[in-house]
């Protein structure tokens, strides 16, 4: 198993967080550098790692149970 990059954690850390404002989380996710598409597209392949799953079980069971997985 791979440890998870500072990017990754961060994209983990940042779904963990609730956005009160509209366009918060498009804010957040340009401040650690990556466009909206980009992000979900990696946030898309991490839910599926089990790192993931050990760094942040509630969040990762949350997104897996929304996208349908």
């Amino acid at each position: 198993m791979d440890p998870l990059t500072g990017q990754q954690r961060a994209i983990l850390d940042l779904e963990a967080r609730w956005f009160a404002t509209t366009g918060g989380k498009e804010q957040a996710i340009q401040q650690i550098g990556l466009t909206p598409v980009r992000y979900y597209q990696l946030l898309n392949r991490l839910i599926d790692s089990e790192a993931a799953l050990l760094y942040n079980a509630t969040v990762v069971n949350r997104l897996r149970r929304v996208s349908g997985r």
